[in-house]
């Protein structure tokens, strides 16, 4: 009995749906379009690299046939057999090279029209009324609107943070600038720890609760030798103007790049105990993931820790770029607006993967809104337990990468540090404050 064909051979393949991940909608990372895409290139040079070969094949089959020439009257019938076998043989290969050509430069279109249809999906159209995404609270925004009004408000081609930088940086306006940053060990300790992605979240929960500008740091044990994660609270809008993870710590992160505490963080891993080339992991929610990412693009924090991961929760962080072979992984909220204040989504890279939560959240009776329960890290928490049950090819691959620096956990050593900026100085002539503490900035420090 003949073989049957399959059901739909010979018709135009047809995309098919990926594995359903719940509430979760996954972008970037391994299994992303911009990894895809990068795929669709690599083979595309590949396929160039087979053509060069094909055409020095064809340029050693002339000079066969050249080198028969000689030899064709010593005997005519075999010598014209073989110098037209050789003939055929080069022009074969000549149309298989063409097939090659063509077959490339398809490649190369459907890369550049894939491309084309990403750009378009990143800049959505304004949503109607009807379609907005509420956070719970009347008067919040969700991310869908966020994004929509951020986009909308600046200007193509400039970025929210280059605009942030000009605003803080107006006379009017100096006790929005960075001030120095110094450090205070508060407390040392041997815990049971689980370093999972939801259980380093909670902890974090638990740290921005004793707020004041605390940030704590984890010796991990690494395959016998140590690993550290860095845990960084996100914006404390009650604390005093000398803690850096105020208001105004929004300003430094999104518009200095943490210039004053990311050397401060790399302060108090020395003081941890911290040694150069060691691995790193940074997890940090809202204000602090995106300190956090800025530790992924300081040239002077790399060139001494060897960051390897970072995880925030309801961060703007789409403008910050990591150094290349940094994983990243961003969890996000539809209900929550701020990851999207920067008006940037994150980038779409192999190492780099955003999750967004689509469930529904309200705040809990009796609670205050906030800044909504989409921003709650009891949220986050939950999201990051689907997301390492995920089978999804891009968050498994990247929660091996974050499993593979900060191992199974158990007994380790957590101190806690708490950063402090240095107040703002009276610069009204005459006026000076002598109870004005000196503090010391660790900018620069070794």
């Amino acid at each position: 009995m003949a073989d049957v064909a399959p059901v739909g051979a010979g018709s135009a393949p047809q995309p098919t749906a990926p594995a359903p991940n719940g509430i979760l909608s996954i972008r970037g990372g391994v299994g992303g379009i911009s990894c895809q895409l990068e795929e669709l290139l690599r083979g595309a040079a590949l396929l160039d690299e087979l053509i060069q070969q094909l055409i020095g094949v064809e340029a050693e089959t002339r000079r066969v046939k050249a080198d028969l020439g000689p030899y064709l009257f010593d005997s005519y019938a075999s010598g014209c057999a073989a110098i037209d076998a050789v003939a055929e043989s080069g022009q074969e290969v000549g149309r298989v090279r063409q097939e090659l050509v063509g077959v490339t430069a398809s490649v190369r279109s459907s890369h550049n029209d894939y491309v084309q249809t990403e750009v378009r999906n990143m800049y959505p159209r304004i949503l109607r009324p009807d379609e907005m995404k509420m956070s719970g609270a009347p008067w919040l925004p969700g991310r869908d609107i966020m994004h929509n009004v951020a986009t909308s408000v600046i200007p193509p081609g400039m970025e929210a943070r280059s605009i942030m930088r000009g605003l803080l940086q107006s006379p009017l306006v100096p006790g929005l600038r960075p001030h120095p940053v110094s450090i205070e060990k508060i407390d040392e300790s041997i815990e049971q720890v689980d370093p999972s992605m939801a259980e380093s979240l909670r902890r974090l929960e638990q740290l921005h609760a004793r707020g004041d500008g605390e940030i704590e740091i984890i010796q991990l044990d690494h395959n016998g030798s140590s690993s550290w994660m860095v845990l960084i609270p996100g914006t404390q809008p009650k604390a005093p103007d000398t803690n850096p993870f105020d208001m105004p710590g929004v300003g430094e992160a999104l518009g200095y790049n943490s210039e004053e505490v990311v050397p401060a963080i790399g302060q108090a891993l020395r003081e941890a105990g911290a040694e150069a080339g060691e691995q790193v992991v940074a997890v940090g929610h809202s204000q602090g993931g995106a300190h956090a990412m800025n530790l992924s693009q300081n040239k002077a924090f790399l060139s001494e820790f060897d960051l390897r991961y970072v995880l925030t929760a309801g961060a703007p962080v789409g403008g910050i770029s990591p150094e290349p072979g940094i994983a990243a992984l961003h969890l996000e909220h539809v209900q929550d607006w701020v990851p999207s204040s920067d008006g940037r989504l994150n980038p779409d890279t192999r190492d780099r993967v955003t999750v967004t939560l689509n469930n529904d959240v309200k705040t809990p009776e009796g609670e205050g809104h906030g800044l909504g329960p989409g921003h709650s890290l009891d949220n986050y928490a939950a999201g990051a337990e689907l997301v390492t049950a995920s089978q999804d090819a891009s968050l498994a691959a990247s929660t091996a990468a974050f499993a593979g620096v900060v191992g199974v956990g158990g007994a380790a050593k957590v101190t806690h540090f708490k950063l402090q900026r240095a107040p703002v100085p009276d610069k009204r002539p005459g006026l000076r404050n002598p109870n004005l503490p000196e503090t010391r900035s660790v900018a620069g420090a070794r």
